[in-house]
């Protein structure tokens, strides 16, 4: 099996067992998704402590290259020690990092913890300039999806779309059906479908900035929701069929990203417990840049009279610099005139002396 079936086969197995186990276990958890060719993280079977979800936004940032917080405890370093590979010159550089809500723990043996508490974390990193940010999360509606593009979609898949079913076969010759009349099976496609749009989107970003002389690295996040449809409408059935198909469709797009990056790229899925709210698990803060706010009060403080001084005096020294370079450009043109009239009189005289010589010889 060549490494990138197997890369897809593995992840398909770990994220299946990995959700369906989220509905058992009644626990929140965090999985890491390497790249199997070059990996970033330990192996799977590796045993790691519970972590934070700070410590957790502490990870994203070091594998997108950057120092972890300065707060972060050492015993906080020394898990994440845990997880990524002990290299500090070798990051991906780029992360995908995926909140599924209406799910819980898991339990398997794979590169995974369990997530300590479920408040809201930072995820620091530097000037702006330096990170590319690309965002899941933005509003969708069914209508935006036509039956061609739903059937594209099947067809993705090697599956179909007919009179409202959607149709994905399995490699067991079993197939995963989904009738999109009914509510909860339309918005947990229709999620996916906007999902992979939006993955899709990120990957065109990404190649625009693969051309620029410092690529920066690149942050995608977002949250997928529509598992919890399918819990509130069908139960642990219902979230048992449609985590199949949401393994697939992330098998597929985890395939398309690792080639797009060149490898250059993991996964972070936090499993989330708590029903969809409006506000990620993850806050995206930059560390040496200044608030909006902090700018205004800074125009309206007392070092506005320092910085009227710093441009008078820029203004000052920018007009005696022209001037300077005026008079210098006039005494350059008076010089050059000199020296064209004295240059014409050595060759007027150059003529006539000969001239007077052979007169006063005849």
């Amino acid at each position: 099996m060549d490494p990138k079936s197997c890369y897809r086969f593995t992840f398909l197995l770990l994220i299946s067992l990995f959700l369906q186990s989220t509905v058992v276990s009644g626990k929140s958890s965090v999985f890491f998704i390497d790249n199997p060719s070059h990996r970033y993280f330990h192996s799977p079977s590796s045993k790691i402590s519970s972590l934070s979800l700070s410590e957790v936004g502490a990870t994203v940032s070091v594998l997108l290259g950057f120092a972890p917080p300065a707060t972060l405890s050492a015993a906080s370093s020394s898990k994440l020690n845990e997880v990524l590979i002990p290299n500090p010159f070798d990051r991906p550089g780029s992360v995908l990092i995926l909140e599924v809500t209406g799910a819980e723990g898991v339990s398997i043996e794979a590169l995974r913890s369990d997530v300590m508490n479920k408040n809201r974390a930072d995820i620091q990193l530097p000037d702006a300039n330096e990170v590319s940010l690309f965002s899941l999360d933005e509003p969708k509606t069914d209508a935006e999806y036509s039956d061609k593009e739903l059937s594209d979609f099947a067809s993705w898949f090697s599956g179909s779309y007919v009179n409202g079913e959607l149709t994905i076969p399995l490699e067991n010759a079993a197939d995963l059906k989904f009738q999109l009349s009914k509510e909860a099976d339309r918005e947990f496609v229709t999620s996916l479908v906007s999902l992979t749009h939006k993955i899709q989107r990120a990957m065109e970003m990404h190649h625009d900035l693969s051309g620029a002389v410092r690529r920066p690295s690149e942050l995608i996040s977002g949250k997928f929701d529509g598992l919890k449809a399918l819990k509130e409408h069908y139960g642990a059935e219902g979230v048992a069929k449609g985590t199949k198909l949401f393994s697939i469709v992330m098998s597929k797009m985890f395939d398309s990203l690792t080639e797009a990056y060149k490898g250059q790229i993991v996964g972070v899925i936090v499993c989330n417990e708590r029903p969809s709210v409006a506000e990620s698990l993850f806050n995206v803060i930059f560390t040496s840049q200044p608030s909006a706010r902090w700018l205004e009060e800074t125009k309206e403080s007392s070092n506005s009279t320092a910085i009227e001084e710093i441009v008078l005096v820029r203004r000052t020294v920018a007009w005696i610099t022209g001037i300077l370079l005026i008079i210098a450009t006039l005494l350059g043109l008076t010089v050059h005139e000199i020296n064209f009239k004295y240059s014409n009189l050595r060759i007027h005289d150059t003529y006539r002396w000969p001239r007077l010589i052979a007169l006063e010889q005849k």
